[in-house]
């Protein structure tokens, strides 16, 4: 990521700063970044001397514009904006540049009611101080502190009025991730690769999902690989007692709403998330009809990027999803939240809809490598903090025998397709 490169960067440099972080877009984790911003906090007699530092650094390949309180920045991976505020008004700043505008309007009407005015300086009186903090920032407007991620003008002030904002989800909650790739489709690394690195972010169990046989990637799991990937997933069991490895598939939903795999393979896995990858030439009906016919499914217990989206590339389908939210909690089906950068989807104002209409969630990386697991749950949270998800709305935020027993219920309680 451009901003930690940067930043890193400014840390191997010392750049004389007490703070530098991401702001705007980015901190609100939204999936179409306008532009990468930073916010740098120093006495206001070191600004000078700091946006001086961040324009001779390794990484910087030209200056774009500058000002007292900021520099654009050329890059061999893009451009970089850093604000630079004083100590007194970093909360201030902090808030006034991780936006969005929309928040933004809604906090500056409700500065007026406080006689406050509020800008990019401060929000401050005549002879006021500013603030140092964005907890200050916000308790000044008789406000609890919003997350960024709430920060869109969805009803995130009235819900702070209220008292009633979401406690929500965060990484630590996160104690397991139920999408992952291997070698054995288009992963890079090995499953031990994949067990290895997760254990070292702490988790209590992965599952193992490589695509089906029909599925476009460059590599897909065939019938006659499963039983030899069973075999190996046995043996890393035997290696690696710290962490439960679950053995899943994500399967493709074929035009007709069938499942790339037969019925009594699907049985011997642990666990079966289905993917729509092509829209087949179907409407949003068509679409539609696949997916419920997939959710109703016994053997099926989560839908992958139910949208299908490509952030800035393409919005993906366009479904009914009140129709796939309410046979998704009716048939205990769960719905991701997928923190690929390539998806991120369930995007956030879904993902609270899907909340709201009872399903029950996961967040997952759907991560291809191991050196990306940790941030592309990362994005994931992130995602799912800005569709407002708690915790107890999260299947993965459970242990591994809840995992088991929420696969165990649908099994139980539907019959088999006809």
């Amino acid at each position: 990521m451009l901003a930690s490169s940067f930043a890193r960067e400014a840390r191997r440099a010392g750049v004389d700063t007490d703070h530098l972080a991401p702001i705007g877009s980015l901190r609100r984790f939204a999936p179409d970044i306008g532009d990468v911003s930073l916010l740098a906090v120093a006495p206001s007699n070191r600004h000078e001397h700091v946006l001086d530092a961040l324009a001779q650094l390794p990484i910087v390949s030209g200056t774009a514009a500058r000002t007292t309180g900021a520099i654009t920045v050329d890059t061999g991976r893009g451009r970089v904006t850093v604000h630079v505020a004083p100590p007194h008004h970093a909360g201030s700043a902090l808030v006034w540049h991780t936006g969005s505008r929309a928040h933004i309007a809604l906090l500056q009407a409700r500065a007026r009611r406080f006689s406050l005015l509020f800008d990019a300086a401060c929000l401050t009186p005549s002879g006021d101080t500013g603030c140092a903090s964005e907890e200050e920032f916000y308790a000044r407007l008789e406000l609890p502190f919003i997350p960024p991620e709430l920060r869109e003008g969805a009803g995130e002030v009235a819900a702070g009025e209220r008292g009633d904002l979401p406690d929500l989800i965060t990484e630590r909650h996160i104690r397991g991730d139920l999408h992952i790739h291997s070698m054995w489709s288009d992963g890079r690394d090995t499953i031990e690769d994949m067990v290895l690195a997760s254990r070292q972010l702490g988790y209590e169990y992965i599952a193992i999902t490589d695509h089906s046989q029909s599925a476009s990637s460059s590599r897909a799991l065939s019938v006659d690989d499963v039983h030899r990937q069973r075999e190996e997933v046995a043996a890393l069991r035997a290696r690696h007692t710290g962490i439960q490895i679950l053995h899943g598939v994500e399967v493709d939903i074929m035009r007709d709403g069938s499942l790339d795999f037969d019925d009594d393979l699907l049985r011997g896995f642990d666990i079966v998330l289905a993917s729509l990858h092509d829209h087949g030439g179907h409407d949003s009906a068509g679409l539609t009809a696949r997916y419920v016919r997939a959710i109703r499914h016994p053997l099926v217990n989560i839908i992958t990027h139910p949208a299908n989206r490509s952030p800035a590339l393409s919005d993906g389908y366009a479904l009914d999803f009140d129709r796939l939210f309410k046979e998704a909690a009716a048939t205990g089906t769960a719905m991701e939240i997928d923190g690929a950068p390539g998806h991120l989807d369930m995007d956030g104002a879904l993902a609270r809809r899907a909340a709201a209409a009872g399903v029950t969630l996961v967040v997952d990386s759907d991560c291809h490598r191991a050196d990306a697991l940790a941030r592309q749950m990362r994005f994931g949270v992130g995602t799912a903090r800005r569709g407002w998800i708690e915790p107890t709305q999260v299947l993965n935020t459970r242990g591994v025998a809840d995992i088991r027993a929420f696969v165990a219920a649908k099994r139980a309680c539907y019959p088999e397709p006809s």
